[in-house]
């Protein structure tokens, strides 16, 4: 099955490449050469939710003489940078761009409204969206889940780096084994499961939004919009 519009879900760790913290400007470059190829060869539109894990984590610092809520929009803040790097990478890149943003930013990100997203993607721009779900207690998760249906995208990409869902740690055990496919039940049945927070992957189910989770080294965004089973496959069916 090949998807004409898909919601991209960037962690905020994989925008620090090989740093602990930060970003690192080869992976945001070659991350936006790779869109632009694929775009280019497939015509799909992409609406891509970031993370913030590179700058920090509200939940993290709740807690420590930092409010919850205060935490998590900090967090949600630190998304819009990481979305301004991607638009800028994108644009060097020959492949516009624009980066909506739930919370108000005016200065750096136009306002998330749902028909000027969908406006947007059809004229061929990426949509970058920061600032979480724009409420704390949310995950860059559950708001990646929210947007994709908000947008009516086929499918909810989340981009990892390793190969798909595991019945456990596969850097801390070598007989760990991958799923091909996976119902919204049994991820949410299973604690050793890791493919996003219950909230989010309830959502899905509520909605019967499919989910790949996937290793995003080049070749493999393509392959799934071409059609081509990579990763992990978490749908209301197996």
């Amino acid at each position: 099955m090949k998807f004409k519009r898909v919601l991209l879900k960037l962690s905020g760790e994989q925008f620090a490449g090989g740093r602990e913290h930060g970003i690192d400007p080869n992976f945001v470059n070659n991350l936006a050469k790779e869109l632009k190829s694929v775009i280019d060869k497939t015509k799909a539109e992409i609406a891509i939710v970031v993370g913030a894990g590179n700058f920090m984590r509200g939940a993290s610092i709740a807690g420590k003489g930092v409010d919850r809520s205060t935490g998590d929009y900090m967090g949600m803040l630190a998304t819009v940078i990481n979305g301004m790097a991607l638009v800028e990478a994108l644009e060097n890149n020959d492949q516009v761009a624009r980066l909506l943003s739930k919370l108000r930013v005016e200065g750096a990100a136009e306002p998330y409204i749902r028909r000027r997203a969908l406006r947007h993607m059809e004229k061929g721009r990426v949509v970058i969206i920061a600032g979480g779900t724009g409420n704390p207690y949310f995950t860059t998760d559950t708001a990646a889940v929210n947007a994709a249906l908000d947008l009516k995208c086929n499918v909810t990409l989340k981009a990892t780096k390793v190969d798909g869902v595991y019945d456990k740690d596969p850097t801390k055990h070598a007989d760990a084994k991958m799923y091909e496919a996976l119902t919204h039940s049994d991820a949410l049945k299973n604690p050793d499961i890791n493919v996003m927070d219950n909230a989010a992957i309830s959502l899905a189910m509520d909605n019967h939004m499919p989910i790949v989770v996937f290793n995003l080294i080049p070749g493999n965004l393509l392959k799934i919009i071409e059609g081509q089973a990579i990763g992990t496959r978490v749908s209301s069916t197996n």
